[in-house]
């Protein structure tokens, strides 16, 4: 069958114009408007979330000083007590040999030097008569006189060792009373009886097995510890007697503070972090030893940065960019991100204050696209 000329024109002019359709934009055709802000320089104040940990200020195991049979023990787990509040008593009957021991031996010491100092006294008259009846010419030998001098001199020098003796005996009887003193356990400090392991008729010593269990514990109260692991960029803007905020999940709705006491100093190399604590102060009790806080950390740079809206950075899977417009043209910047605060964030990269980039960053615009900028409001900051 023959077409006619006619219908075979139509055919290609129909189909040219459907090309023509499907043609790309010309290049003459006016660039994509986008919402652009300057980059800023400031100081960034921020607050980072972090976990911490209380403890109690000051805790003890509670062993005993010597070996002795446990006959009493006054107190229990969650037992409040005060400094030098007897816990624990004991008995020891080897004890009470060496006192028995110890006085004898006093009394022994004080006897024999009783008994030096009345031969000193005998001795030193006798010495005193000779020298005076040496005066007189033939009646006591110059002889006697120097031996019975010798002889004073002997009985003082063993009147100073007995003394000595005496001495040495005393302290040994304050020894073993001292010793006995241990018999009765106090507490080293005000504080609440967290643990109790051991029961009357227990023999206990002091050198404990290894893993042996402790009589009592004891834990400060009043006072309690937080720890915290702070991360490395954020351990320079604190200070000693700053105050921190922090809550905790055993009182929902409710938030503490307490000052900066002290920090280690150190890095931990399996973290990165450094431990700070805070001092706590407990009364009522209110709070409990072992309690895990969120704590809201202050930062604070100590010289201004760059910083973007949060909206601003962006990424493809591959790197961490803003898009920068100079001259009508994009431009992706690397950036490295840091604190961020209030909708803005710190940037870090080859941007300067003043530079405009896109208000939303996104890797739709391709580098070297070109654009119009339009002046755009940042974000108004989320409440606080």
């Amino acid at each position: 069958m023959k077409i006619s000329h006619a219908v075979l024109s139509a055919s290609v002019s129909l189909a040219l114009c459907s090309c023509d359709s499907q043609a790309p934009k010309a290049k003459g055709e006016a660039p994509q408007k986008v919402d652009v802000v300057p980059v800023t320089s400031a100081v960034m104040n921020s607050d980072l979330t972090l976990q911490g940990h209380l403890d109690a200020y000051e805790t003890v195991d509670i062993y005993p000083k010597v070996a002795g049979f446990i006959t009493e023990i006054s107190v229990d787990r969650g037992s409040v007590v005060r400094t030098g509040d007897v816990l624990v008593r004991l008995t020891a009957p080897e004890l009470v040999a060496q006192r028995a021991a110890a006085g004898s031996a006093v009394r022994a010491a004080e006897a024999q030097l009783a008994a030096v100092r009345a031969k000193l006294s005998a001795d030193a008259a006798t010495a005193g008569h000779l020298a005076a009846a040496a005066k007189t010419p033939g009646v006591v030998a110059e002889n006697d006189v120097n031996i019975a001098q010798q002889t004073v001199a002997a009985s003082r020098a063993q009147a100073a060792a007995a003394s000595e003796n005496v001495a040495a005996a005393r302290a040994g009887l304050r020894a073993v009373d001292q010793m006995a003193s241990y018999l009765v356990i106090r507490a080293p400090f005000s504080g609440t009886i967290t643990e109790r392991n051991l029961h009357p008729g227990a023999l206990v010593g002091p050198s404990q097995a290894p893993g042996g269990k402790p009589i009592l514990r004891l834990a400060a109260s009043s006072r309690l510890r937080l720890s915290v692991p702070v991360p490395e960029d954020a351990t320079q803007a604190v200070s000693i007697g700053q105050t921190v905020t922090f809550t905790l999940p055993g009182a929902p709705g409710q938030s503490f503070t307490a000052p900066i006491a002290r920090k280690a100093g150190t890095l931990d190399p399996r973290n990165r972090t450094m431990t700070v604590e805070l001092d706590v102060a407990n009364a009522g009790a209110a709070m409990s030893s072992g309690a895990f806080a969120t704590v809201k950390w202050p930062m604070q740079r100590s010289y201004p940065t760059l910083q973007v809206p949060t909206t601003a950075v962006t990424n493809d899977q591959q790197q961490q960019f803003v898009v920068r417009v100079t001259k009508g043209v994009a431009e992706w910047v690397d950036v490295t991100t840091g604190l961020s605060k209030g909708g803005k964030i710190e940037v870090f990269g080859k941007l300067k204050a003043g530079d405009r980039i896109l208000l939303r960053g996104t890797d739709a615009i391709r580098a070297g696209t070109r654009v119009t900028p339009v002046a755009a409001k940042p974000p108004t900051p989320p409440p606080a």
